[in-house]
């Protein structure tokens, strides 16, 4: 497995362009399945779970091409109708294929999804809508079976906003007979992306990004030819790499109006911005402040920032508080925050970071995505040389990130395993 060398101490100066969103991404490039014909999709990050959508849409039978950052999916026809566990249990996103076959084809065989360790994230939500959708659901040796006719329009009420949940009814809810409302829909700038790239397929939807959605079904839809949004998260961890370092970055291709949680609680820190174009410059002149955050659905503090957040807090003045509320098992990667040298004590859902004045180098090994984030921003602080181990977890969500960093003045390497 490869592993990142970073020797820390080293302030970020410059400038880096913001990916393409991947949590937006992987739904867009499901849509495709929803209609034939030749789909056009910008923006597309260069990412191992892109590639494994783009390997469970050759599967069903797709042509899929992508080369420098454009998708081309032809979907004219589909060999299966399945998602196999070998794909799907690296990465829970692939459940999103599930409502667009049922929708196009009436029926689907998808394998119970994988991905990172961080909770339980169950699908009952997914299923009880696509259920009162019309759908006869099963599950048989660790896979969902799905058939219909037609998926009919109905009032959907969603527990839990969940961003997957509301992804997949939208994409089933397009095709349908009749008008599909998501009540507690997510509100996230993914599922937004997701609703305006089916907008331009010819979706009826109104009132995405808000807490009611509502779908009139159509009969049929054209193919896609839509940029994605770029990573509001891939954002926000850059964001606090420069605050670690006290450095003074640019970030290109980024959207502040999606950042807006991130960015105040940065600011409280200490954490200068300044508008700039399409982009944000970000400046970092002293030690952080200590700050609590709490993690919420969108609009609040995304659970995806959180242990990047608790890397700057591990150096910042005084004591913070966290409290995660999204995911039960989120805390991973605080044992290996504490190879560093941070001060971190966990108790049910809350950690409190008493902030030290430097970390130390250390090996350490990544549990999760953003968990391995956290530790690359730990270890571009840090006194010393830092190895992270297990590093494909990073590279599932971002795009060559050991170029950007060295771009912006770190003292970076990867070691092929």
């Amino acid at each position: 497995m490869d592993k990142l060398i970073i020797k820390g101490g080293k302030k970020l100066e410059g400038t880096v362009k913001i990916s393409g969103a991947k949590n937006a991404a992987l739904p867009i490039l499901a849509a495709t399945i929803l209609c034939p014909g030749k789909h056009l999709i910008r923006n597309v990050p260069d990412l191992r779970d892109v590639n494994t959508m783009k390997s469970l849409l050759q599967n069903l039978g797709s042509g899929v091409d992508v080369r420098d950052s454009v998708a081309v999916v032809e979907s004219d026809g589909f060999k299966k109708h399945e998602a196999p566990y070998e794909l799907v249990k690296t990465m829970r996103a692939s459940v999103v294929i599930l409502g667009p076959l049922l929708a196009r084809l009436g029926k689907a065989r998808v394998s119970l999804p994988g991905g990172c360790a961080i909770g339980a994230r169950p699908i009952n939500l997914h299923l009880m809508a696509l259920e009162k959708m019309g759908a006869e659901i099963s599950l048989d040796s660790g896979y969902v079976l799905g058939r219909v006719g037609r998926l009919k329009g109905t009032d959907i009420y969603l527990d839990i906003p969940t961003v997957t949940g509301t992804e997949n009814i939208l994409m089933a809810a397009v095709l349908a007979k009749g008008i599909t409302r998501i009540d507690n829909a997510a509100m996230e700038p993914e599922v937004v992306d997701l609703a305006n790239a089916l907008i331009s397929m010819g979706a009826d939807i109104r009132g995405a990004g808000e807490r009611v959605i509502e779908i009139k079904g159509v009969d049929e839809l054209r193919p896609l030819d839509y940029t994605v949004i770029p990573d509001r998260i891939e954002a926000g961890t850059f964001m606090t790499a420069a605050a670690v370092t006290r450095g003074n970055i640019l970030l290109e291709n980024c959207r502040v109006d999606h950042l807006d949680a991130i960015m105040k609680k940065l600011e409280e820190t200490g954490v200068q911005f300044e508008h700039a174009g399409n982009g944000v410059a970000v400046k970092m002149s002293s030690r952080p402040e200590s700050r609590d955050i709490k993690t919420m659905h969108y609009p609040g503090f995304p659970t995806d920032m959180q242990a990047q957040f608790m890397a700057l807090m591990s150096i910042a003045g005084g004591t913070s508080s966290i409290i995660e509320t999204i995911f039960e098992n989120r805390y991973m990667h605080v044992a290996e925050l504490r190879r560093f040298g941070a001060d971190i004590r966990v108790e049910g859902h809350t950690a409190t970071v008493r902030g030290v004045g430097s970390l130390k180098g250390a090996p350490v090994m990544a549990t999760d995505l953003r968990a391995s984030a956290s530790l690359v921003v730990a270890a571009l602080c840090a006194e010393g040389e830092s190895v992270i181990d297990r590093v494909y977890h990073i590279d599932r969500g971002y795009e060559g990130i050991e170029k950007k960093l060295t771009g912006l003045g770190a003292d970076i390497m990867r070691i092929k395993g």
